[in-house]
């Protein structure tokens, strides 16, 4: 079974005691310094935040080995969680982009243009 890009894992590669911060900012694509430092402020202010860290780095699972190709596609899949509406809007504008530049390729060559024809029948 591969495993699913847009579940959240403990990154415990990058951890400094149980992945979780690295893991949520693996997530988010946040940078680890400011979720652990708001991991620390949210201790001092909501004291059932280590209770939370606790049980999310028993019950999450380990972010597994290979996950990502590169940074490009480490990125792409944060930018997915972070809104997967926008990335399939961007998709979806990639194609409508790419079919308008295949149409105009098709009109071009099917129209009657004689340069090109010229230019075709001096290659055969």
């Amino acid at each position: 079974m591969t495993a699913r890009r847009t579940k959240f894992y403990l990154d415990k590669q990058n951890g400094k005691f149980m992945g979780v911060c690295s893991g949520i900012a693996d997530y988010t694509g946040i940078d680890v310094v400011w979720v652990r430092v708001a991991m620390v402020l949210s201790f001092f202010i909501i004291g059932w935040t280590l209770l939370g860290y606790f049980v999310i780095g028993f019950v999450a699972d380990k972010k597994p080995t290979g996950l990502y190709c590169d940074r490009d596609d480490e990125k792409f899949w944060q930018g997915v969680r972070a809104n997967p509406a926008r990335s399939t809007r961007d998709v979806r504008s990639k194609f409508r982009d790419i079919d308008r530049r295949l149409a105009d390729i098709e009109i071009y060559y099917t129209s009657r243009n004689t340069r090109l024809a010229d230019e075709i029948d001096s290659l055969r």
